[in-house]
C-alpha cells in the first residue's frame, strides 16, 4: 500500500470542523444543535452582490487576469483609500479566500523549515498553512487574564532566531476578538523593522469593531512599506464566505512579483465569486451601522450570559464576532463531544470550537472553547442556558 507523506500526516485536523461528523449524528437522533463553533454569519449577502451575478450575462466563462479582474482590483483600491489605506491597484493580488493569500504570504517570504512567531491562541489554520508551507509555527503566548492583549515586545524578541522570517497577527482576532491598539501595532512595527522582518496581518475582520474603538492596519504605518503584508476578504464583511474571494495586499514590489507566480500557478480565482464582489463594494454604509449594531448586541448578550455561570471565565471581545471562554471543565475536546453524542435539554445541544486546536503549545488551552456569536440574541441565550445545564451534567458524571 503506497504510503502518504509525512507533512500530510503532520496537517493538523480543523478544530472548528473535525466535530461535523458527532453533530450530524445528534441529528439524526432529531436534536437541534446550536452551532457556535463557526464563523458563519447569519447576515444575508447584499443584494447588490447577489443581483450582479444573476445578472452577469455571458456566453463563455473565461479564466480572468491571474492578479483578479482590473475593475474589480481598482475598485478595492479606492474602497481601501476610502478607508484611509494608501493602497494601489499594483499593490493587490485577488485570491482564492483569505487562505490561499495567507499561503501565498508564506510561500513568498519563508523556505523550508523558516519560522513564524504567532501570537497564540490564533486562527487554527495557520497551522495547517504553516504545515503545508514546511514553516514552523513559533507560539507567544498572551492571556485570558490580560484580554488576549499583545504579549510584551521582549517575549516576541527573545524568540527570533536566524530562521525567523515573519511575525503574523489576526486584528482583530479569530479566535479571541482581541482589537490590537495603535501602540501595541506600533511596536511590532519597530520590531519588524529592527529585525528586518515581514509583519503579515490578518485584517479580514477590520468593519467589525466595537465601543468606538479604531482598527489600525499594518497598511498605515510610515515606513514600513517593505514589511508589511495585509491579509483580507470578502467573506465577513459581505457575509460572503462561500465565495471564497480575498486578497493579498503590499507595496513591497519583489514580495509581489513573487506572490505574483504562485498566482500564476493556480492561474485564476473564480470569475463569478469575483463578479459579485467587485459588486459588493457598493454596499452602502447602512448595511454596515446595521450589521456592526447587531453584532454588538450579540457580545453584549452572550458575555452577559456567560458571566452567569458559576466558574466560567471570560474576555470581552473588542472585535471580530467571537470569544474565548474558560470553562469549569478539564477537558474542551472531550465536553464538545459529549454534548453531540451523549446530551440534549430537551432535544437542544449546542456546538463549541475546542480551544486547544487554537495554540501550537501542547496542553494549552484544555478547558477552554471558542464562541462564535453569528446567532440570534435568543438563540444565543437559549445555547448558553443548555451549555450551564450541560457544565453541571457533565461534571456529575
Amino acid at each position: 500500500m503506497p504510503k502518504i507523506s509525512n507533512k500530510g500526516q503532520q496537517m493538523p485536523e480543523s478544530p472548528i470542523r473535525k466535530l461535523v461528523p458527532y453533530s450530524e449524528i445528534a441529528k439524526k437522533k432529531g436534536n437541534k444543535v446550536y452551532h457556535l463553533n463557526i464563523g458563519q454569519p447569519d447576515i444575508k449577502t447584499p443584494e447588490v452582490a447577489m443581483n450582479a451575478v444573476k445578472n452577469f450575462d455571458i456566453e463563455v466563462l473565461e479564466y480572468s487576469h491571474s492578479a483578479g479582474f482590473e475593475s474589480y482590483r481598482t475598485k478595492l483600491s479606492q474602497f481601501y483609500k476610502n478607508q484611509g489605506l494608501p493602497i494601489e491597484v499594483e499593490d493587490i493580488i485577488i485570491s482564492t479566500g483569505g487562505s490561499e493569500a495567507l499561503l501565498f504570504a508564506m510561500g513568498s517570504t519563508m523556505d523550508h523549515g523558516d519560522e513564524i512567531i504567532i501570537p497564540e491562541p490564533f486562527y487554527a489554520n495557520y497551522n495547517g498553512f504553516s504545515t503545508a508551507s514546511g514553516v514552523t509555527v513559533v507560539p507567544v503566548i498572551s492571556s485570558i487574564d490580560t484580554g488576549f492583549a499583545l504579549p510584551p515586545i521582549a517575549d516576541f524578541e527573545k524568540l527570533i532566531t536566524p530562521k525567523t522570517k515573519a511575525i503574523l497577527i489576526c486584528n482583530p482576532g479569530n479566535p479571541t476578538g482581541y482589537l490590537y491598539s495603535k501602540e501595541e501595532i506600533m511596536q511590532l512595527a519597530e520590531l519588524v523593522k529592527k529585525h528586518d522582518l515581514f509583519l503579515i496581518a490578518d485584517e479580514v475582520y477590520r468593519e467589525f469593531t466595537y465601543d468606538g474603538d479604531i482598527h489600525y492596519s499594518v497598511m498605515n504605518i510610515p515606513g514600513l512599506e517593505e514589511n508589511a503584508i495585509m491579509i483580507d476578504s470578502v467573506s465577513k464583511r459581505y457575509s460572503m464566505c462561500g465565495a471564497r474571494i480575498g486578497c493579498i495586499v503590499s507595496k513591497n514590489k519583489e514580495l509581489m512579483a513573487t506572490a505574483m507566480k504562485f498566482a500564476q500557478a493556480r492561474l485564476s480565482p473564480p470569475t463569478f465569486a469575483q463578479v459579485a464582489s467587485e459588486a459588493a463594494l457598493d454596499t452602502p454604509q447602512s448595511y454596515f451601522d446595521d450589521v456592526i449594531s447587531e453584532y454588538r448586541e450579540r457580545r453584549d448578550t452572550l458575555i452577559t450570559e456567560l458571566n452567569k455561570i458559576e466558574g466560567v471565565k471570560v474576555a470581552t471581545p473588542k472585535g471580530a464576532f467571537y470569544c474565548i471562554a474558560e470553562l469549569p471543565i478539564e477537558n474542551a475536546d472531550d465536553f464538545a463531544r459529549w454534548l453531540l453524542e451523549s446530551y440534549d435539554l430537551d432535544g437542544e445541544t449546542v456546538m463549541v470550537a475546542p480551544a486547544a486546536g487554537f495554540y501550537s503549545t501542547p496542553g494549552v488551552g484544555m478547558n477552554q472553547v471558542r464562541i462564535a456569536y453569528v446567532l440570534k440574541k435568543e438563540d444565543l441565550v437559549k445555547a448558553v442556558h443548555i451549555l450551564k445545564a450541560a457544565i453541571t451534567t457533565y461534571n456529575a458524571k
